[in-house]
């Protein structure tokens, strides 16, 4: 009786041993089953439309060409039309001056000989339409003959200076019409004129005039940005770029594709042209119904579990 008790009590705590050891296995399988988290996340698919590369450059605004007034006679200015900034028209007075000897004799002569008819004033007009950018004299100088009165930037000038590295060269070209971008974001029409035919040897630019199509006064020395199309496309199967990823050195690229409602793979793309927030998909192509996430893509590993948020 004695030995069948002790193998009764061994045989007791062994099969408690296995039991507790099988419910210790059967908790870790569950908690493992259970234990998977799911990346919140958001979709979008392919889209097809037009799409543009620009390459963007700044420039300033200038007259590029300035007309000189200047005296006709040794004398005094007895008259000014305009002040700084004033626009001015083609054969408008802006000066009236007066001859030293006219000016020291005065009318004695006329008192004694009226048939003697002489003023010594002449008129000086303006010779082209523009804005008075200097003003060099005023009422009651003296003047020499030839010297500067005033300086007018011809409106006909008026132009935007572009320099455009060597390497953009070729999507530069006289007469090609390009997008101006002011600071208050205003767009206008330009077209790109005539170049200079010299580099700048450090920048390693060419600098070119855009004419602009203006209603408008625009100041001298404003800073714009020139845009220029670079590549265009009519249809281009494009992502917004948040959905595409890339290595530290940008040389490669991939998108996370949702496989089923649950996982998504990394898929290796080829990129296209940029415009805006758009990329173009060269390669591989996709379904306008493949699922694309959006947000919540980055640092995924491949074949990640997921939640899609509606």
């Amino acid at each position: 009786m004695k030995k069948i008790s002790e193998t009764g009590i061994l045989l007791f705590f062994y099969l408690a041993i296995l039991t507790i050891g099988c419910g210790q296995k059967n908790t870790s399988d569950n908690d493992e089953a259970t234990v998977q988290p799911r990346t919140p996340v958001t979709v979008t698919s392919m889209s097809y439309d037009p799409l543009k590369e620009y390459i963007e450059l700044n420039a300033t605004s200038s007259f590029l060409q300035k007309s000189y007034i200047k005296s006709n006679l040794v004398g005094y200015v007895k008259k000014v039309n305009v002040k700084i900034g004033d626009y001015v028209n083609k054969g408008q007075t802006l000066f009236v001056l007066k001859t030293k000897e006219a000016e020291a004799i005065g009318n004695s002569v006329n008192k004694l000989n009226p048939d003697f008819k002489f003023s010594g004033v002449n008129s000086i007009p303006a010779n082209t339409n523009g804005f008075i950018a200097e003003l060099n004299h005023q009422e009651g100088d003296y003047v020499q003959d030839g010297e500067q009165l005033a300086v007018i930037s011809d409106s006909k000038s008026f132009a935007f200076i572009m320099n455009v590295p060597y390497e953009d060269m070729p999507y530069v070209s006289v007469g090609k019409t390009v997008e101006i971008l002011l600071p208050d974001k205003e767009r206008l029409t330009g077209i790109v004129s005539s170049p200079m035919p010299t580099m700048d040897s450090v920048s390693q630019t060419q600098t070119f005039a855009v004419k602009a199509n203006v209603s408008h006064t625009i100041p001298q020395n404003l800073v714009a940005v020139i845009r220029i199309v670079k590549v265009s496309k009519t249809t281009a199967a494009t992502l917004p770029k948040n959905s595409v990823l890339s290595n530290e050195t940008q040389s490669e690229f991939w998108v996370m594709k949702m496989i089923n409602d649950t996982t998504a793979v990394k898929v290796p793309v080829k990129k296209g042209i940029e415009s805006g927030d758009r990329v173009e998909i060269i390669s591989p192509q996709f379904s306008p119904t493949d699922k694309i996430l959006l947000s919540g893509n980055y640092g995924l590993e491949d074949t990640a579990l997921v939640i899609v948020n509606k």
